[in-house]
């Protein structure tokens, strides 16, 4: 992964400007209020947030709690708690945001062109946050988190079943007693029938670019080249090219990997309309939740 995201780190915010960060970032914090551990620890506590849930174990929920007010005590276990990781955070657009919210930031990112930027933007808007250069697959922190997330189909670059158990494995190992894990991922149908073996071409004032996109339907990978037109200087533009490869993965699929991790799943939605899975979802998100730490003696 460390391969891509180089060039195109430099325009890759402008090319997305149609992605709605800003809704994302309401779905997830009205899941981390109903469901998780982390709380933000500026400004006001969230209220009014949309109920996202679809049925619930309420006394489980206030089983956890109740030990986690329990942990929390400890200020050092508590800052642990209010720690969010945005993992494949990219240039940060997510973590500020999130970070505007209130919620302690740690980003990591396999690309480190993406990173510069990310930090670019932290020292312009002064938010503190960890970025952190890491493959999700070896993923090292100093300490446990109370909420990872992992959006914008980040995780379809994990391209083999092992790696992405080991990257779930990695992520329940971190998580603090009942935390929370938040993340989405494109499907087969999405690769298959959506974007399948299309070219795409768009024109832009300052740049262009042409992306050509092949699926494999026995693998299951998604493999589309870049290429991209930059203005610089007058009527001079810069070429350059990016190959990116990713795998699509089904609900079930990720569910039995997400279990076989040690996870305890709450939700499988539909990404776009935050209902129940169809076999036409094109992005899904999946919540879960730690389950073993909590009944540990602290």
């Amino acid at each position: 992964m460390a391969e891509t995201y180089s060039d195109f780190a430099e325009i890759y915010d402008e090319l997305m400007d149609n992605v709605p960060y800003e809704t994302w970032c309401d779905t997830l914090t009205a899941w981390m209020e109903k469901y998780g551990v982390s709380k933000p620890v500026r400004g006001e506590h969230i209220q009014g947030t949309e109920d996202v849930r679809g049925t619930e174990d309420i006394q489980e929920i206030e089983d956890i709690r109740e030990m986690d007010d329990i942990l929390a005590t400890d200020a050092v276990l508590a800052a642990e708690r209010d720690l969010v990781l945005d993992l494949g955070c990219g240039t940060g657009v997510l973590t500020e945001l999130l970070y505007q919210k209130g919620y302690d930031m740690i980003g990591v990112d396999n690309a480190p062109a993406m990173l510069d930027i990310a930090m670019r933007k932290r020292e312009m808007s002064g938010a503190e946050i960890l970025y952190l250069q890491q493959d999700m697959r070896e993923l090292e922190l100093y300490s446990t988190v109370g909420t990872v997330i992992s959006v914008c189909d980040s995780l379809n670059y994990i391209l083999e079943e092992d790696e992405l158990l080991q990257v779930f494995r990695l992520v329940n190992n971190y998580l603090y007693p009942g935390g929370l894990f938040i993340f989405d991922f494109n499907t087969v149908y999405k690769y298959r029938e959506v974007i399948g073996d299309t070219t795409i071409a768009e024109n832009r004032e300052d740049c262009s670019f042409i992306w050509e996109n092949q699926y494999d339907e026995e693998s299951c990978l998604n493999e589309y080249d870049l290429t991209v037109f930059v203005q610089e200087e007058g009527e001079l533009f810069r070429r350059f090219t990016e190959t990116h490869v990713q795998r699509g993965y089904e609900a079930e699929q990720m569910r039995a990997l997400v279990e076989q991790a040690g996870l305890d799943i709450l939700e499988i939605l539909d990404a776009d309309t935050l209902k129940a899975v169809t076999e036409e979802s094109e992005r899904v998100y999946i919540v879960a939740r730690e389950k073993d730490k909590r009944y540990r003696d602290e």
